[in-house]
């Protein structure tokens, strides 16, 4: 096992804690001279918030961790690719590298609707890997909402 799929573990777990509190499955870490910095899960139900994304959480963890809202020389795991609010957040946090498990075709905006990475405004430009541990990720996802569905088709 790489480094990436280690700490993408680490991000599955948290994924399973948001599952386990009814949030979508989604689990990010913070790693800087592959130490933990920081983990979170999505909580954006629960917090009323809806800018309480995985990733948003564990920057704001990192950045009270670290004394500093710039989290340079650090990487963001996140199970599922971010959207263009978390995309945002991590190149302005300037995260030099973002690992995420499973491609989200329908808002993801590393690889598979947008690459806001390359927009010219953008100074620090992070290095994206996608599919890292992309089934296990991909599969708490899809087991979540079909669980979701089915419950929701038998209370009509």
């Amino acid at each position: 096992m790489n480094e990436d799929e280690k700490w993408m573990k680490v991000a599955l777990n948290q994924a399973l804690k948001a599952e386990a509190e009814g949030e979508v499955p989604v689990g990010a870490v913070i790693v800087k001279n592959q130490k933990l910095i920081a983990e979170a899960c999505n909580q954006p139900v629960s917090k009323n918030d809806p800018t309480a994304h995985a990733e948003i959480q564990a920057l704001r963890i990192a950045g009270k961790k670290l004394g500093n809202y710039r989290l340079v020389n650090t990487t963001l795991y996140v199970t599922l690719e971010p959207c263009s609010m978390c995309l945002g957040a991590i190149i302005h946090a300037r995260c030099v590298r973002i690992v995420f498990g499973a491609y989200d075709i329908k808002t993801g905006s590393c690889r598979s609707c947008e690459e806001l990475k390359n927009i010219n405004y953008n100074k620090q430009e992070p290095i994206i890997f996608g599919g890292i541990l992309e089934n296990q990720c991909k599969e708490i996802l899809q087991k979540f909402f079909k669980a979701r569905r089915n419950n929701n088709s038998t209370k009509t």
